[in-house]
């Protein structure tokens, strides 16, 4: 494929990234903080964020199989997901945990089960979705500039 077609497809990826939800402007900024010196560094950090989140996400799983209806070990493992959702930008994540956290406050473990079942299911389309920004990005040289694919309004 020739360069501005990747660079159009990386551009039009990231678009429909923000305009379904999946991502919020603290990805752009993080974008922001990539230079010459750290080309890969939002991939990096996208990289360790899935890295954690996975095992957040085992631990909570765990809380809840061994734990049953410990709602305040629930939230309290949550609310460090959710810190990580919201440092990268993760919209559609953070709201399912919040979600997540209302239904722990309402001590409805039903809810909890079908939020924490959302949050599996968002975590591996954005993941599925960046990975495959990503290679964009790799196939273009790396050559887009990270402004010139911030998504208007942004």
């Amino acid at each position: 494929m020739e360069y501005s077609n990747l660079q159009q497809q990386a551009s039009s990826l990231k678009k429909s990234l923000f305009d379904q939800g999946y991502l919020d402007e603290q990805f752009c900024q993080i974008e922001d903080l990539q230079d010459e010196a750290s080309p890969n560094f939002t991939e990096e950090v996208v990289s360790l964020f899935f890295k954690n989140s996975t095992r957040l996400m085992a631990i909570i799983e765990q809380a809840m199989e061994k734990n049953p209806r410990d709602f305040s070990r629930w939230d309290v493992n949550m609310q460090q997901l959710k810190g990580s959702c919201c440092s990268i930008g993760a919209s559609r994540m953070k709201n399912e945990c919040t979600s997540f956290r209302n239904s722990c406050g309402d001590e409805n473990a039903e809810g909890c089960m079908r939020s924490f079942q959302n949050l599996k299911r968002e975590h591996g389309v954005l993941r599925q979705k960046l990975e495959s920004y990503f290679q964009l990005l790799r196939q273009a040289g790396h050559a887009v500039s990270v402004t010139a694919t911030r998504p208007r309004g942004m």
